[in-house]
């Protein structure tokens, strides 16, 4: 009985497979290989057992793969990979390092399945490794990416992306954009509408009072209108606006010290206006603990930050810290998005 309770009171964390061309595979069991993942996670993976199977002979790891096709008759403890095994693809057919349409349709499936068991209250949390695009668009797959995806598959639109690195939470305004694409989206009111939301993403994780800070988009902020007046007019008054709400806002502050600020603990979050204005400054902390975070779902998805690494897949090099701490967060964060999202807070 002491088993199944502490059995219970770990996350289990749905772990699709990826693009097996890619380094997923092995990233996925050398971070299974590690005893403290089992100690706040049950692992679920998501895949071809085949694929896992060349990842373990790749990595030297002697782990047991327990296939299953309901996720309550996995074993979750340290040395057995419990596997829903699709069969979905010829695995060692597909070639490493290359873009292929199968290893595209592949990982489609592989997050489809997660999606489909965690909307049945079969899995509590997703950990997402690396797609490639290409191979989704050689698959005939529209979606540009996981966030994306996520989205048309739970009917949620524009979802909130979270990166995390320690305790250094950094939401954004815009995602796949080109610069001047990005700069555009900063206005009044979509400022407003994320601080909004980000401050509710975060009392999703456990926040009551959430601190944002706003980072600014011209250097030194634009020094009232020398460099730029996107500042003064679309941020300050998106701020003004938020305060009338009730909301714990600061800034526009400017984007070289900003996030050193919400690292000291200065605020719980900042909401970067652009792709690799949050992007940098999380993975100049540690590129490899930097993970992202996908809110507004109907369950929490946590993901590596890093790509298929094509160049190191099938070499049994690749460090799996992102993927360990994928798991680790989602377990961690899970018990409480869920419970907010039921209460409807």
């Amino acid at each position: 009985m002491t088993g199944d309770l502490q059995k219970r009171s770990r996350s289990l964390i749905g772990i699709p497979l990826g693009d097996i061309a890619g380094v997923g595979p092995e990233i996925v069991v050398m971070a299974l290989a590690q005893p403290a993942v089992y100690e706040t996670a049950r692992p679920l993976v998501i895949g071809e057992i085949n694929a896992l199977r060349r990842a373990l002979r790749i990595t030297g790891l002697s782990l047991a793969i327990n296939c299953l096709k309901n996720p309550t008759q996995g074993e979750y403890r340290y040395g057995v990979i419990d596997l829903v095994d699709l069969d979905n693809v010829e695995a060692e057919q597909v070639k490493f390092g290359k873009v292929q349409a199968e290893a595209g349709r592949a990982a489609f499936e592989f997050i489809h399945k997660a999606v489909d068991l965690t909307r049945a209250g079969l899995i509590d949390a997703i950990a997402t490794t690396p797609i490639n695009k290409e191979a989704f668009h050689a698959a005939g797959i529209r979606d540009i990416g996981h966030t994306e995806l996520l989205g048309r598959l739970t009917g949620t639109a524009d979802p909130l992306t979270l990166f995390q690195v320690f305790d250094l939470k950094v939401f954004f305004l815009s995602r796949h954009l080109s610069l001047a694409g990005a700069i555009q989206q900063v206005t009044r009111q979509r400022v407003l509408d994320y601080l909004q939301r980000c401050t509710r993403a975060l009392q999703s994780l456990g926040i009551p009072k959430p601190r944002l800070a706003v980072a600014g988009l011209n250097p030194h902020g634009g020094e009232h209108g020398r460099f730029g007046d996107e500042e003064g007019r679309e941020l300050e008054p998106a701020i003004a606006d938020a305060h009338a709400l009730g909301l714990a806002v600061a800034g526009p502050i400017a984007a070289d010290s900003v996030f050193h600020l919400a690292q000291q603990g200065a605020f719980d979050a900042v909401l970067a206006l652009y792709h690799d204005q949050g992007h940098i400054a999380t993975k100049m902390v540690d590129f490899y603990r930097t993970i992202a975070i996908t809110l507004e779902l109907p369950f929490i998805r946590t993901s590596v930050d890093h790509g298929t690494a094509f160049d190191l897949a099938g070499s049994g090099r690749a460090n799996p810290l992102s993927m360990v701490e994928a798991i680790r967060v989602a377990a961690a964060y899970a018990p409480h998005y869920r419970q907010h999202r039921i209460d409807g807070v």
